[in-house]
């Protein structure tokens, strides 16, 4: 995140949870295939869950994950039996991380449970966006004010970003895309926002990337394969920095230096980026809420 003098947190200084962070946004992987988290303090569970848009020290957002939380226990018992100690089930969210970031088998039930919980999450707010009292366009919108906002911030305090362009894409842009892509249905088209940010240097993106994904999307949100990267052969850019040296063999799901292959055909072949598809989450007006 940020320091205590308000720069970027530096490559050098990413601990494992970091690493792997920007490792799953650049490659498109899945948070359901980890198998532990690799928090460290409650800090930082905290902090996952606001980037979330959750307020846990309020009684209604608590309650909420308290929700998502059981019926995650609900399901796993329902239809796999699955054994779950008291310890573990009575357990705060946040618990939860710490215990799925540990050993043994609390540790493995805790991971179960979250990735259960980051499902039925998932599967809630899709219904939700279906049954909102305020259109896609509303919701757009406090996106994009979310981002900018963010974007404002790092501006002002003098952020290594020298370019950023943002906005919904216009129906042209839409069709454009559907006629030079094989799947030609809009439901496919995720990226229905977009944002771009130029940095000053190479090793400023992934700083960059790691301070949005606690302030704009958590990792966790970031749509599994659809992320292209084109810029960085992760294993050997990982390497260079001595502190990742060591992490690089804890990684989970492995890394490779592999660039990601991009079949847009508006791309010229010398351009490089870092280009990933997330939910972004919002809290809504509570008007909208209430009614």
């Amino acid at each position: 995140m940020v320091d205590g003098t308000g720069q970027l947190k530096r490559i050098e200084e990413f601990d494992l949870f970091d690493a792997e962070t920007v490792k799953l946004i650049l490659r498109g992987d899945s948070v359901v295939d980890w198998h532990r988290l690799n928090l460290e303090t409650e800090e930082q569970a905290v902090e996952l869950l606001e980037a979330m848009e959750y307020r846990p020290f309020e009684p209604p957002d608590r309650a909420r994950l308290e929700k998502i939380k059981n019926e995650a226990i609900s399901y796993l018992r329902r239809h796999f039996d699955f054994p779950i100690p008291k310890p573990v089930e009575r357990a705060s969210v946040e618990e939860l991380m710490l215990t799925a970031s540990g050993k043994g088998h609390r540790q493995l039930c805790a991971c179960t449970i979250l990735k259960a919980m980051h499902i039925v999450h998932h599967v809630e707010c899709r219904e939700l966006a279906f049954t909102l009292p305020m259109s896609m366009q509303d919701v757009f919108k406090l996106v994009e004010e979310k981002v900018y906002r963010v974007i404002g911030d790092m501006l002002a305090a003098g952020f290594p970003i020298t370019e950023f362009i943002g906005g919904r894409k216009n129906k042209d842009s839409l069709y454009t895309k559907l006629l030079s892509k094989s799947e030609t249905t809009a439901a496919n088209v995720y990226d229905r926002i977009r944002f771009r940010i130029v940095t000053r240097g190479a090793d400023d993106i992934l700083p960059t990337v790691l301070y949005l994904s606690k302030r704009v999307f958590p990792f966790n949100q970031v749509i599994p394969g659809q992320s292209l990267n084109t810029m960085f052969q992760l294993k050997s850019y990982l390497s260079q920095f001595e502190r990742l040296r060591n992490l690089v063999p804890m990684f989970q799901l492995g890394v490779a230096d592999d660039l990601t292959h991009t079949d847009n055909a508006f791309s010229g072949r010398s351009f490089r980026a870092v280009h990933f598809v997330a939910d972004v989450p919002v809290r809504l007006p509570k008007e909208h809420l209430e009614n």
